[in-house]
């Protein structure tokens, strides 16, 4: 690391402009609601878009010696091989006028430092794996996390949100387990303070699954669901936990639909009505759904709760010989109907192009419905 960046006047240079870029996002949404009833400038629509690590994810450097599948190797050749300290800079260049950034846990850190990384241990649909997860509590992370801070002042980029995939067991019957999720999740606050991000998202999941049961039938003859209610038992005092937390680091916690006990637009509604917190709220994805009618009627049940961010996405499984479901457009005008003034991060899945290109595709199909 280089030395200068650790300094004292430059760190804090990057903490006041991180103070300035957070003042701005604020003006800036001020300004939006205040023109909410005439079209918006070109400029006004690029400072709500924000690049996201996903479509990128394929030319991330990482670990270990891996082979690459043949798509992945025709997408380095043709994009080159990125790490997040590139990952700010590469933003302007790929979506001139986008600043903000949705920065995605996976890939923190540096690939070649072996002391940035624990061993992690995690079970799914009975199977055990352990693989090295990014420690964001050692102190080369820390000494990493404070170069990209700077680079973001630099490059003149603000980290609006963090999705984050480390914290396992948020909704887990295992206390212990539960708790070491809750404290993994309070580190990855403390980083996200220092970047600046206002909002991170952490998972609802529990050990083992990422589907979440269904009624059964009893005695009386109506179904029930009392494991369910068990896990929105844990993941409300998770949350509740964590909204606190995030209340003294000035980080909003946010639940995405985004596997198990979130698929459910409802539990998710459950979820942050219970913790009842300024600290939680949603992060709509607009395709990280079980079904089709999910897609729109799930997004009206979560935009009361949206203050911050979204995930605007394209996926093609939604798309049938007779329609695709995934209709952007309609999604951007329920955002405005409910006249959201956050940011939208560009996250596209998978489609006809690559995902770098359909990236790009996605971006100008959310700013011409703004």
């Amino acid at each position: 690391m280089n030395p200068e960046l650790s300094s004292h006047d430059d760190g804090e240079n990057r903490r006041s402009f991180l103070k300035i870029a957070g003042v701005g996002v604020a003006a800036a949404i001020v300004t939006s609601s205040a023109h909410a009833n005439r079209a918006l400038t070109e400029k006004e629509k690029l400072s709500r878009i924000a690049s996201n690590c996903w479509p990128a994810r394929k030319i991330f450097k990482s670990r270990g010696d891996r082979e690459d599948s043949p798509e992945v190797a025709e997408m380095k050749k043709k994009y080159g091989q990125l790490t997040m300290h590139d990952f700010p800079q590469w933003t302007k260049d790929t979506y001139p006028g986008v600043y903000h950034m949705d920065l995605w846990s996976t890939v923190f850190g540096d690939t070649t430092d072996d002391s940035q990384y624990t061993a992690a241990t995690v079970q799914r649909e009975g199977r055990t794996r352990t693989f090295y997860q990014w420690d964001p509590s050692k102190p080369s992370s820390k000494r990493w996390v404070d170069e990209l801070a700077n680079l973001q002042a630099k490059t003149g980029t603000i980290c609006s949100h963090i999705s984050n995939n480390a914290p396992q067991n948020i909704a887990e019957p295992n206390e212990e387990l539960r708790q070491e999720g809750v404290r993994v999740a309070k580190i990855w606050m403390d980083l996200a303070s220092v970047l600046g991000a206002k909002t991170m998202r952490v998972n609802t999941g529990i050990q083992g699954s990422r589907v979440m049961p269904e009624a059964t039938s009893n005695d009386q003859g109506y179904p029930r669901n009392d494991k369910i209610v068990v896990y929105l038992e844990q993941c409300i005092k998770s949350f509740r936990e964590l909204a606190e937390y995030g209340e003294k680091r000035d980080v909003a916690i946010t639940i995405e639909n985004h596997w198990g006990l979130c698929a459910n637009p409802m539990n998710i509604k459950i979820l942050i009505d219970e913790v009842n917190h300024p600290y939680c709220e949603a992060t709509p994805d607009f395709c990280n759904w079980e079904h089709e009618y999910h897609l729109f009627h799930g997004l009206e049940v979560l935009m009361p709760y949206t203050r911050h961010h979204i995930h605007a996405k394209y996926w093609d499984r939604w798309k049938t010989e007779k329609k695709d479901w995934n209709d952007v457009a309609r999604s951007v005008r329920i955002l405005n109907a409910h006249k959201f003034t956050g940011t939208i991060s560009i996250e596209y899945e998978h489609g006809p192009w690559d995902d770098i290109e359909g990236s790009k595709w996605l971006m100008n199909q959310v700013m011409a419905a703004l």
